[in-house]
């Protein structure tokens, strides 16, 4: 499958304006400029509030032997009856 020449995309442009018109138009592209600049802060803001909060780093193994052992917890005994 071949990439959108120009002439591909002044057709799908011509095709736009016939079936939404002018006004329509620029009112979708506005919607969609609007939107996109949305998203961009959205992702900026959580980005920057990613970096504000500290990761803890828990390693999964040593805490789960850390809490048996405390408990007091032995590990089980096979009996050959």
């Amino acid at each position: 499958m071949g990439s959108l020449g120009f002439k591909e995309l002044l057709l799908i442009l011509v095709l736009a304006l016939v079936i939404f018109g002018t006004k329509k138009l620029r009112s979708i592209g506005g919607d969609l400029g609007a939107a996109i600049g949305e998203f961009k802060k959205s992702m900026n803001a959580g980005e920057k509030e990613d970096e504000q909060k500290p990761l803890k780093q828990i390693s999964g193994q040593d805490a789960e032997f850390a809490t048996t052992e405390k408990q007091g917890a032995k590990p089980e005994q096979k009996s050959n009856v």
